[in-house]
């Protein structure tokens, strides 16, 4: 039995089941991967909780990792035995964004990867970071991705840079990974003190408790000698004007999250004075995660994953996550 979770139409918890789901053989270009790991994401969330559930009966989870089983005619960049990370848009491959919204997205308008075997082509994957488990790279195409075009993709981080990062999720845990990485300064926000600690314990220069300092923008701005470089937003609606607060002229804000809304009162004033460029980020294309497990296997960085599910316990990661007690990834192991 190769096992599969399947949300049913509208999602949530209780439309969960398990069923047999096994991939049939690999044709030319396509390879088969036994799944042994998904991490967990906001979109993902919408989707199983029912936020946003499927229209149909669904396989959610966007991100999978694991070890290739069997490859199809015509695919060398692979061989049985590797380990490897799906891509979240699979037509997306190189240049600029080519997709609109989630219709092509593995969990949400297809099948994705809460399953134990999958076939499918082979450009839908990439190689996992050299000596990292399936789980560890599971944590990649989602979060760690769009943590990296963010930085280097749509801007071009250099060394001495400030950057702004919001909370203790996966994406913002990543971009002060890799802004650390690249020489940068960060600055970090969180609700909580201990979470604040732990940050700091990971590179970051400064940390602000958002709710004992409520115009934390301001004091960004000040510690970072006149506004910082990069603001990676992941709050939304509700936290977007203390980012603009915070950037620097002509500073970058990648607007990434909707956390706190998707929709709200905004005065446009700052960006205009400013010259803010406010750039949406989804994501990212194959081409950029292998860009960005190169540089993983250069620096050695290594992902924090906070806790681990079994596949038939998602509704229960899920909670966990609706806890906001989590610090790094949440993955499910298999």
């Amino acid at each position: 039995m190769s096992r599969a979770i399947i949300v049913g139409p509208g999602g949530g918890y209780d439309r969960i089941t398990v069923e047999d789901r096994p991939a049939p053989p690999p044709g030319p270009g396509e390879i088969s991967v036994r799944l042994h790991a998904c991490s967990l994401n906001y979109h993902d969330y919408v989707v199983v909780s029912g936020t946003w559930g499927p229209k149909e009966p669904r396989i959610p989870m966007a991100d999978g990792a694991g070890e290739v089983t069997a490859i199809g005619e015509g695919v060398g960049d692979f061989a049985v035995g590797d380990i490897v990370v799906s891509t979240f848009f699979p037509t997306w491959l190189d240049g600029t964004p080519q997709v609109y919204a989630f219709g092509e997205v593995p969990g949400d308008g297809v099948d994705g990867y809460a399953r134990e075997a999958v076939t499918a082509p082979a450009t839908s994957f990439t190689h996992a970071p050299k000596g990292w488990s399936a789980l560890e790279a599971a944590t990649l195409p989602t979060a760690a991705l769009t943590a990296w075009r963010s930085l280097f993709g749509d801007d071009r981080l250099k060394p001495g840079q400030s950057v702004l990062v919001q909370g203790t999720g996966g994406v913002s845990i990543f971009a002060l990974q890799f802004a650390k990485m690249a020489g940068a300064r960060v600055i970090a926000t969180s609700s909580s003190d201990e979470k604040l600690a732990r940050l700091r314990e990971l590179g970051a220069d400064e940390t602000l408790n958002y709710r004992s300092d409520p115009k934390w923008g301001a004091t960004a701005r000040r510690l970072s000698g006149g506004g910082v470089d990069h603001v990676v937003e992941v709050g939304g609606a509700g936290t977007l004007a203390q980012s603009m607060v915070a950037v620097r002229v002509a500073g970058h804000i990648s607007v990434i999250g909707i956390l706190s809304g998707t929709s709200g009162e905004l005065d446009l004033m700052p960006a205009l004075a400013k010259q803010i460029r406010l750039q949406g980020v989804l994501v990212g294309s194959r081409a950029q995660q292998i860009e960005m497990i190169r540089a993983i296997d250069a620096s050695g960085l290594r992902p924090v994953i906070d806790r681990s599910f079994g596949l038939e316990e998602i509704a229960d990661a899920f909670r966990y996550q609706e806890s906001n007690r989590h610090f790094g990834k949440i993955c499910l192991e298999f």
